[in-house]
């Protein structure tokens, strides 16, 4: 999670998409490398990826930037719809608040608000999903792309179940939360406990004080989860992808089974599949230099 100083993130702006509006910030480190759009995942705002990570990809020569996925943190907020739980969302009881092209179309968005001809991608969990939708949708704004901890974009309904772990997933939709700030750490704290590593002994007073700094209550609001998982893709499949691509995966993956990187990286012509040790569907310490180098090696 975010936790270092505000300056060393610029000024939240604004882009916007047919009436969506979309926050985003760029890194003041590094400004000068090549672009890097960070895609996040299911109603997780844009704190939730790490400076450390963000640092380390500096470092490497990237210019990063990030942005709020409709529904989630500073940007605009649908309105409700009749599917108000994310997993008969999931499995086809859907609302129609607006498409999966819609969302790939807000990254295309906020590059042009950073002035971003074309950026490398890297998407997490939901956002490694709209990663690939943009690489098929606006391939020439992709230099390359990057989805780590997601199932293939293309997937949908009940053939998504056999990449997800369904008991992770029926405790996750058991979660209840107040819409408080102090239900906002609980639920920090509890997700971040389901989907961490069960190879590493899990901090709870690190992920109480990450909660703590990022009172995000799209880590319990159903309905925006709803709707972002409800948004139906009706685009090419992704064995039409060209951008040279780049597979992370947790090996301790709780939620998403590694089988679902084997398949994106079997069907993306020329995509590298890398396993990530001891990790889990997250964004741990450990791993930051090896996706940072990864990314790296993806761009030379």
């Amino acid at each position: 999670m975010s936790t270092s100083p505000v300056h060393l993130w610029g000024p939240v702006r604004r882009a916007e998409n047919d009436g969506v509006r979309l926050a985003f910030d760029a890194l003041t480190e590094g400004a000068g490398g090549e672009p890097l759009l960070l895609v996040t995942g299911l109603g997780a705002n844009r704190y939730w990826v790490p400076d450390g990570l963000c640092l380390a990809l500096a470092q490497q020569g990237f210019a990063v930037a990030r942005y709020d996925q409709r529904d989630s943190g500073e940007s605009t907020r649908l309105p409700p719809v009749a599917t108000g739980n994310p997993i008969s969302a999931l499995f086809g009881r859907r609302g129609a608040a607006y498409t999966a092209e819609d969302m790939a179309d807000d990254a295309a968005a906020v590059l042009d608000a950073l002035g971003w001809g074309s950026a490398h991608l890297l998407g997490v969990s939901l956002g490694g999903a709209i990663a690939q939708r943009v690489a098929l949708r606006h391939p020439d704004r992709v230099r390359t792309l990057t989805t780590m901890a997601a199932v293939p974009a293309d997937v949908s309904g009940l053939a998504t179940l056999r990449y997800i772990r369904v008991g992770t997933l029926a405790k996750f939709a058991r979660l209840r939360f107040p819409d408080t700030a102090d239900g906002a750490v609980a639920a920090g704290i509890a997700v971040s406990r389901l989907l961490a590593s069960p190879s590493r002994p899990f901090d709870e007073n690190a992920a109480r004080a990450d909660a703590l700094r990022n009172l995000d209550n799209g880590l319990h609001d159903r309905q925006a989860q709803s709707r972002q998982i409800g948004a139906q893709w009706s685009g090419p499949r992704i064995d039409a992808i060209t951008r040279p691509s780049l597979v992370l995966h947790g090996q301790d993956d709780p939620l998403i089974k590694p089988t679902a990187a084997r398949a994106i990286a079997a069907r993306i012509p020329g995509a590298r599949l890398r396993l990530l040790p001891e990790v889990g569907h997250e964004l741990p310490a450990r791993a930051w230099d090896t996706i940072a180098d990864e990314l790296r090696t993806l761009a030379a």
